[in-house]
């Protein structure tokens, strides 16, 4: 059979693969479309094999929502410039929309679940991973399903948050979510910060007192030390924060204008928790030329 031009453009805009593969496929599969495009997907799979070990530490976070149930996905790639690549930005709404569709908890468990297209997620991360010539890996799935105001929001693609909020309205949760955005607490409220941190910090603050402080009485010695504990525990928490949105208020004094309780919160941001790599290209040169 002959490949004609209009049967490469074909095969390769139904896959993305390179317009001399699409043609070797074409050739190898006696034109059919359907089986080269299996073929190049087997390709695929290979080249996607010999990526897998690559850090991926920059990516998005995609979102979904409906109604008073979210998701967010962490989906990873090696460099910002793949995380702008249209295939990617596509395979990570269609990973946010089937994460929200499904039971997944985790995402492992995500893995076999179906696109609208399909195909799973695990099936159509390889093929991405043929495009745009990178490692990808869905790497983290959070989720809130629950009868209480639940925010969704995204901050440049890098960093994800979920809210539930019993009480208060759908503008007070996305305030939140934006505050936890910007924010990062570590926790909720001051009942939710460890015994061992509040000892800690108490630890430092004698350490850092003068002689005379400490010479002071112990009630006054107790209160000056509990000031400032109780200043750092605002800081880590998100009930003593200053708002964002209002700074002359506490979170806890918005909330209590509102009738309103947080439930509670989850924070993705890009490549967290990833150790990447940073190469020294100059120092490589220097090595391979003898000179190092």
């Amino acid at each position: 059979m002959e490949i004609t031009a209009s049967l490469v453009k074909e095969l390769r805009e139904r896959t993305g693969a390179g317009m001399m593969e699409c043609k070797k496929a074409l050739s190898e599969n006696n034109g059919d479309i359907d089986v080269s495009a299996e073929w190049l997907r087997k390709q695929g799979l290979a080249k996607a094999d010999k990526k897998a070990g690559r850090v991926a530490a920059e990516g998005r976070i995609a979102m979904a929502q409906a109604g008073s149930k979210a998701v967010l996905v962490e989906i990873n790639s090696e460099t910002d410039f793949v995380a702008k690549d249209s295939n990617f930005l596509a395979f990570t709404e269609s990973v946010a929309q089937a994460a929200l569709a499904s039971t997944a908890s985790d995402a492992d468990a995500l893995k076999s679940a179906k696109l609208a297209s399909g195909e799973t997620i695990e099936e159509t991360r390889a093929a991405v991973i043929a495009k745009v010539g990178e490692n990808v890996q869905v790497r983290r799935l959070v989720r809130i399903d629950s009868a209480h105001n639940v925010a969704a929001y995204v901050h440049g693609g890098r960093i994800g948050v979920l809210v539930e909020v019993r009480g208060g309205d759908a503008e007070l949760a996305r305030g939140l979510a934006m505050h936890v955005a910007a924010m990062n607490p570590p926790h909720v409220k001051a009942s939710d910060v460890p015994a061992e941190f509040v000892a800690k910090e108490k630890e430092i603050e004698l350490a850092k007192m003068t002689d005379k402080d400490r010479a002071k009485p112990a009630n006054i010695l107790e209160k000056i030390i509990g000031g400032k504990i109780a200043k750092i525990v605002n800081e880590v928490t998100l009930y003593g924060q200053p708002y964002v949105l209002d700074t002359n208020q506490t979170v806890e004094a918005v909330l209590k204008a509102a009738g309103a309780e947080v439930i509670g919160f989850q924070r993705l941001a890009v490549g967290e928790g990833i150790e990447k790599v940073v190469e020294d290209y100059a120092a490589e040169v220097m090595k391979q030329a003898g000179l190092a």
